[in-house]
């Protein structure tokens, strides 16, 4: 009889439990922004292209809408977005940043050189980590999985 599976022996929990350890390391440098960690994911996506749509974001955030637009209302109230119908088609609701949000990526440019550094792990370490998952990631959707998965 084969013996039952050890927790320790897990990917599952490995990836559950660095998961809870990042947002962790992240509250306290995200704060002084005023930014939660799906606030800031948001934020990251904006700031790489600003004027996209809300399926657009939730397509890179493997969000739906229900789960993002109460994130897009929080930091429209915070005064770090806006949200406008298209004008060409009023189906789409296209998000930009005002100038306060534009203004707040300087203050995020360190969280990454901070994280690294709680971490004690170099970018190079970082990057493959990050590869790897994403690679990962990418052959569970492949193999039919519904990881990733946006819901339309």
């Amino acid at each position: 009889m084969p013996s039952a599976p050890k927790l320790s022996d897990q990917l599952c929990f490995a990836a559950y439990s660095f998961t809870h350890a990042l947002n962790r390391a992240y509250r306290p440098l995200l704060e002084p922004l005023g930014l939660t960690y799906p606030q800031y994911l948001v934020m990251l996506v904006l700031w790489e292209a600003d004027g996209q749509t809300v399926k657009e974001i939730g397509e890179r955030l493997k969000l739906d809408s229900g789960t993002l637009t109460p994130l897009l209302k929080r930091l429209e109230t915070g005064g770090y977005l806006t949200r406008q119908r298209g004008r060409q088609d009023e189906r789409q609701v296209i998000v930009n940043l005002t100038n306060e949000g534009k203004a707040l990526s300087e203050k995020a440019a360190e969280i990454p050189t901070a994280l690294g550094c709680a971490m004690g792990a170099e970018f190079a370490e970082i990057s493959e980590l990050r590869e790897h998952l994403l690679t990962l990631r990418d052959r569970l959707v492949e193999a039919g999985c519904a990881v990733g998965e946006v819901e339309g």
